[in-house]
């Protein structure tokens, strides 16, 4: 019997111990596999899919008001040509009141005028009137006190409205290094000259007339788009750049209705490493509780550029409160039909070029052809500006149909039929591809990721997916940061007050008004 007992007692302690390692190697394991724990911010949680239509919106461009090529008439009925459902008229410290007055600062207008030597006239739209394609058009105010154009066919048959957006405005009308700031919703800024490297006059102002704003095109402040290589742009090894960061960073903190900056515009020359200076910020700003909307835009000077960059807005209704909120919240898109980059066009091409699929590996061969003659002018010392992506308009760009997160499973998946490629980027590099990405399956991850989305008909970049989790990237950021160009700005801007109170501005405004 004490035999039976010692064996039998010894048979559980092994089975003990022995369930023991199990349950501990099986706890580690499971521990292993979901050590990282991400909880994931999504900008369009709050959308309904099944709800919204995307509208188009241009929200930077200009007309003969300040240094525009062409009339307001003739910008609202090409926007409308080409499909927009949204139209900021942001010209030059002019504020667009409405687009039948015909509003013009002569200061700005005459300043502005100098370096084409002509004072183009000025042409607003009547309420209602024929369109130069042979339409009816019609311009109303709706109850809820929104504008919209529209267009009807000769037989009647009504089109779709565009609306205006309130009060746009393209700030530092004057500066000589066009830091660049626009505003939509305030009645503030108008007639300012200046500001040369002064983003703080025009950021606070409009945030004090309760606006909303964006930093325009940083690549051309910061001469970023003068650079060669990638790696050099935005090199916070150098003082200049290193500053350059500081000084948007710290906008954009204490400016939180400044949604954000200028990514992609006008062909994508002077903002091809712009993406570069998005990320920077990303992973720098997410920590201090901040992310960083990006916008595409045309900045259209003149009617040929105007379909190059706009930003796809999720809306249930086209209504400003409705594009307001969506600005705000980040439920829109980036879009171009530009892209400049070689490093990235390189990076899709070698991702497209690996697939099965011969349509994709014929679109990879492109890219990778245009990166080739992009890093060829480069080796020539050129700033890599004559080749680029140039999308087909005859092929439709990416359609985003919905967006879903598994926050438990750490999962984000993309809904997007016609995509050639989905790039996921995060920390600056690109860190998987497909529509699907799992988190957890992913080395180098920071503490946001972002889609770039790509197809022969453009470019669609996904705001940033805010990455939670412990060990995350805190990034860099300097606090105790001066501005040098407030002063500097504020001093121009005096001086050309002065300049401008001459009395021959008057006579020259009365000779050609």
């Amino acid at each position: 019997m004490m035999k039976l007992f010692s064996h039998n007692f010894k048979k559980s302690v092994v089975t003990v111990l022995a369930l023991s390692l199990v349950l501990t190697y099986g706890f580690c394991f499971a521990s292993a596999a979901s050590e990282v724990d991400y909880v994931i911010t999504n900008p369009y949680a709050n959308v309904n899919w099944d709800a919204v239509a995307q509208y188009k919106a241009d929200l930077h461009c200009h007309t003969t008001a300040s240094d525009g090529s062409d009339t307001l008439v003739e910008s609202v009925e090409r926007h409308y040509e080409l499909g927009f459902d949204i139209l900021a008229i942001t010209d030059h410290g002019t504020i667009d009141y409405n687009w039948t007055d015909g509003h013009v600062d002569p200061d700005v207008k005459i300043a502005l005028s100098i370096k084409d030597g002509e004072i183009k006239p000025v042409v607003p739209l009547d309420f209602a009137g024929t369109a130069a394609n042979g339409n009816a058009y019609t311009l109303a105010d709706a109850e809820n006190g929104d504008t919209y154009y529209s267009q009807s066919k000769a037989d009647g048959t009504a089109l779709n409205p565009m609306m205006r957006v309130p009060f746009g405005n393209e700030h530092n009308a004057a500066s000589f290094n066009n830091a660049h700031v626009n505003s939509w919703f305030a009645d503030w800024g108008d007639g300012m000259l200046a500001g040369t490297s002064d983003y703080v006059t025009a950021l606070s102002g409009i945030a004090g007339a309760g606006g909303v704003s964006v930093i325009n095109h940083p690549g051309e402040y910061s001469n970023a788009r003068d650079e060669i290589y990638t790696a050099d742009a935005y090199n916070t090894d150098t003082i200049n750049y290193n500053y350059i960061v500081d000084k948007y960073e710290n906008l954009l903190n204490d400016y939180r209705n400044c949604i954000g900056i200028d990514i992609n515009s006008k062909g994508d020359s002077r903002t091809r490493f712009d993406r570069k200076l998005w990320d920077i910020m990303l992973t720098d700003l997410i920590p201090q509780g901040r992310s960083v909307y990006a916008i595409a835009t045309s900045d259209a000077h003149n009617l040929d550029i105007v379909d190059s960059g706009f930003t796809l807005h999720l809306m249930e209704e086209l209504t400003n409160e409705s594009f307001r909120a969506s600005l705000e919240n980040g439920e829109f898109f980036a879009a171009s039909k530009y892209v400049g980059n070689a490093d990235e066009l390189n990076g899709y091409a070698s991702a497209l070029l690996a697939s099965d699929d011969a349509a994709k590996q014929a679109f990879g061969a492109q890219l990778k052809a245009i990166a080739d003659a992009i890093y060829a002018e480069n080796a020539e010392g050129d700033e890599g500006t004559g080749n680029k992506f140039r999308a087909d308009n005859t092929v439709a760009g990416p359609q985003v149909d919905a967006i879903t997160v598994d926050d438990d499973a750490d999962i984000i998946s993309i809904d997007c039929d016609n995509a050639m490629l989905i790039s996921w980027v995060s920390g600056g590099n690109v860190v998987a591809t497909g529509n699907t990405v799992d988190l957890d399956e992913l080395e180098g991850v920071g503490n946001y990721i972002r889609a770039e989305i790509i197809n022969e008909g453009g470019i669609v970049y996904t705001q940033a997916f805010v990455l939670d989790y412990e060990g995350a990237p805190v990034g860099e950021f300097n606090h105790y940061f001066f501005d040098f160009g407030t002063p500097l700005g504020k001093f121009i801007q005096f001086i050309l007050e002065l300049i401008t109170s001459l009395p021959i501005f008057d006579l020259i405004w009365t000779i050609v008004k």
